[in-house]
C-alpha cells in the first residue's frame, strides 16, 4: 500500500500524522460531548471546540461566531438553500457550468419544483466566469475554483459586479477546491456564505465549514439539542450563532483534528513545481489532450482513442491513484465536448520522484 503513488488530493487529501495524533489524543484523553456537561472531560471538549472554531475563523479571515461546523461542503450547500429560503423570497438563482454538482443541484431541485428560476453566469472562452457580464439575480452561486479546470476565479470582483446588478443579492461561495490552493479572506470577498470540506486539506472526512457573514440575520434550518436555550410550552428561546445552526452532536473527533490539518496545509500550499513538470511532459505526448492551462492548480486531460475508465484501470494496475470520470461536474465536461476526464492533483506527500514515475507510466500506456 505504501508504494502507491497518490495523485488524488483534489478528491481527498491524505492525513498528516499530526491530525491522526490529535484525533487519537482527543478520543483517548478528552472525549466527551460538548455543551452538555460540567465535568473535566466535558469542559476540555468545550475548550477544544472553541479553539478549533477560532483557528478556522482566523484561517479564512472570519469571526468565530460566523463559523458553523457541518459534515462537509455538500451538507453546507444543501443547508444554505434551506437557510436562505426560510428568510428570503428567492425568485432567481445564478449558477454556472463550472459548478460542482453539490453547488448547483440543490438549486436545480428548487427550480424544478417551481420555486425559483435559474439563470446562468456566462463563461469566457477559457471557461472562467465572465466578470463583465454578471446577471441580475437574488442568489448567486460562485465556484471559486473548478475541480476540473483548477483556475481560481476573481471572487471579489464577481461579487462586486453582482451587487452592482442587485445590492441585495445573496452570494454563496463554493471554496471546496480553492481552499486547498490559496488563502481565503471572506471579509475581502464580502460574500454572504462560504463553505469547504476539511478532508480536502488533510483533515478527516465528516467535517466541513459553513461561513455565514451575518448569522443573526438568518433563521436556523435544523432543530434539536444544543441550539435552543429554553423551551416553555410552545415558546422557544433559540441560542445565538453559531450554536443556533449546530443542532445535535457535532463531529467532534474530526473537529479536533481540523486545526492541525490547517496548520500543516498552510505550511505547504505548494506543488506548483511538481504539477508544472507533469504538465510539460504530458504536453509532449501526442495522444494526450490537456484540458487545463499550464498554470492551473490541477491537471485534467483525455487520451485520444481511450476511455477514461480504461486509462484509470491501467494506471491503477501500475500503482497510481488518480481520478477519472466526470468529477461530479457534468456541465463543464459537456461544454468541452467530453464525457469525462483524467485528473492529477498533488499534495504535500508527493515528490518529484512521484512526478517522474507517473510520467513514465503514462508514457508507457499511451505510446
Amino acid at each position: 500500500m505504501n508504494k502507491i503513488i497518490y495523485l488524488d488530493a483534489a478528491a481527498s487529501a491524505l492525513k498528516p500524522q499530526t491530525v491522526i495524533d490529535a484525533e487519537r489524543d482527543f478520543l483517548e484523553n478528552s472525549y466527551a460531548n460538548t455543551g452538555r456537561g460540567v465535568c473535566a472531560r466535558a469542559m476540555a471538549a468545550d475548550e477544544m471546540l472553541a479553539g478549533s472554531r477560532k483557528v478556522v475563523a482566523e484561517f479564512i479571515g472570519a469571526k468565530p461566531n460566523q463559523i458553523v461546523f457541518t459534515s462537509g461542503t455538500t451538507d453546507a450547500m444543501n443547508r444554505i438553500v434551506n437557510i436562505v429560503r426560510l428568510s428570503r423570497d428567492v425568485k432567481t438563482v445564478a449558477v454556472s457550468d463550472i459548478d460542482h454538482h453539490s453547488a448547483r443541484m440543490p438549486w436545480e431541485n428548487i427550480a424544478r419544483n417551481g420555486f425559483a428560476e435559474l439563470v446562468k453566469l456566462p463563461l469566457t472562452d477559457n471557461f472562467d466566469i465572465d466578470v463583465e457580464n454578471i446577471p441580475n439575480a437574488d442568489v448567486m452561486v460562485i465556484t471559486a475554483m473548478s475541480n476540473v479546470l483548477g483556475m481560481p476565479q476573481d471572487v471579489k470582483k464577481i461579487i462586486e459586479r453582482a451587487r452592482q446588478q442587485n445590492p441585495n443579492v445573496i452570494t454563496i461561495v463554493d471554496a471546496a477546491q480553492f481552499v486547498a490552493h490559496s488563502l481565503i479572506d471572506v471579509a475581502n470577498w464580502n460574500c454572504d456564505f462560504l463553505c469547504f470540506s476539511g478532508h480536502k486539506i488533510g483533515s478527516d472526512t465528516g467535517v466541513g465549514v459553513m461561513y455565514i457573514k451575518s448569522p443573526d440575520d438568518w433563521s436556523p434550518d435544523k432543530f434539536g439539542g444544543g441550539m435552543v436555550q429554553t423551551i416553555s410550552g410552545n415558546d422557544w428561546n433559540i441560542d445565538v450563532a453559531p450554536n443556533k445552526f449546530e443542532a445535535g452532536t457535532l463531529p467532534l473527533t474530526q473537529i479536533a483534528g481540523l486545526p492541525f490539518a490547517i496548520s500543516a496545509w498552510r505550511e505547504w500550499l505548494g506543488g506548483a513545481d511538481i504539477t508544472s513538470y507533469i504538465y510539460n511532459e504530458l504536453s509532449k505526448m501526442p495522444r494526450i489532450k490537456l484540458l487545463t492551462k499550464e498554470n492551473a492548480k490541477i491537471i485534467s486531460f483525455v487520451v485520444d482513442g481511450m476511455h477514461v475508465l480504461d486509462f484509470g484501470a491501467l494506471v491503477g494496475a501500475a500503482g497510481v491513484c488518480l481520478r477519472v470520470g466526470n468529477m461530479c461536474a457534468s456541465w463543464i465536461h459537456g461544454l468541452m465536448g467530453v464525457s469525462g476526464s483524467v485528473r492529477i492533483s498533488v499534495g504535500p506527500w508527493n515528490t518529484m520522484a512521484d512526478a517522474e514515475n507517473i510520467v513514465n507510466i503514462i508514457r508507457g500506456i499511451v505510446k
